[in-house]
């Protein structure tokens, strides 16, 4: 039996998303009406998975999941996606959540701490060559308050500190900042996005690591600021659409040139 190489690997959660769309979010103890409800893929490690998958990389999941009806239906949407499952297995136990640890063939690991949690392990931060995160996720692990662009810059070089080797902070509609230990004396990159009609942000962050890790495994000497731009505009179009993978889109549903 030959051994397979893989573009990426991820190990991470699989969840079953059941989302509900209500005008508003309801009080406590407060039941109001909704007006659709759809059972979606979900779960950071494996959004993360598909979208790479979609963009053209070769992926393996590494997770667990229930030996019951939504266990049985992931493994196949894995495989309807060109996800290898030989690493996914089932258990009689419930899958818990875990944050995302995405590797290619180089080794190069991408660490997106969510949930944060504000003692996380230093090793984590000296493992990460390219430690990823949101604004809140930022602001819990180092104690700096991120409202704005600078307020990300600090917080990255913060990060840096602490030993990883590039640290993308991530911004919503703001795009993300990023930072490399190969440039210590260079300020933080501010990577815009561009405007877009926005519909539904969920699993917009795992869109953009997706893609992330799909840039890394294709085209390694690209400058990490070019593949955080390319991965905006991938997110971009995923929260045009509603639903989390349901909205990741393939490399035929992208501009040429962002391959």
């Amino acid at each position: 039996m030959t051994e397979e190489a893989f573009d990426v690997v991820v190990v991470g959660s699989c969840m079953t998303d059941l989302v509900s769309q209500a005008p508003r979010l309801p009080k406590a103890g407060e039941t109001i009406h909704g007006h659709k409800f759809f059972i979606g893929f979900g779960g950071k490690g494996a959004n993360q998975c598909i979208q790479a998958a979609r963009m053209g990389a070769k992926t393996a999941m590494v997770c667990k999941v229930g030996k019951d009806f939504f266990g049985e239906n992931y493994i196949q949407n894995f495989k309807d996606n060109g996800v290898s499952t030989e690493f996914v297995g089932q258990t009689v136990d419930s899958a818990t959540g875990a944050a995302s640890i995405i590797v290619n063939d180089a080794v190069k690991t991408i660490f997106n701490p969510a949930p944060a949690i504000p003692d996380l392990d230093p090793e984590f931060y000296r493992a990460s060559d390219v430690f990823c995160c949101n604004e809140s996720e930022a602001e819990l692990l180092t104690g700096v308050a991120v409202a704005s662009i600078e307020d990300a810059g600090r917080a990255s070089e913060e990060l840096l500190r602490r030993g990883c080797s590039s640290v993308i902070i991530t911004l919503g509609s703001r795009g993300c900042v990023v930072l490399s230990a190969q440039e210590p004396s260079s300020p933080s990159h501010h990577v815009p996005t561009k405007p877009v009609t926005t519909v539904d942000t969920t699993g917009a962050g795992d869109s953009f690591i997706g893609a992330l890790a799909f840039y890394m495994a294709h085209f390694p000497t690209m400058s990490l600021e070019e593949m955080a731009r390319r991965a905006n505009q991938v997110a971009g179009v995923s929260v045009q659409t509603i639903g989390t993978q349901a909205s990741y889109p393939s490399k035929k549903d992208l501009p040429t040139d962002l391959f």
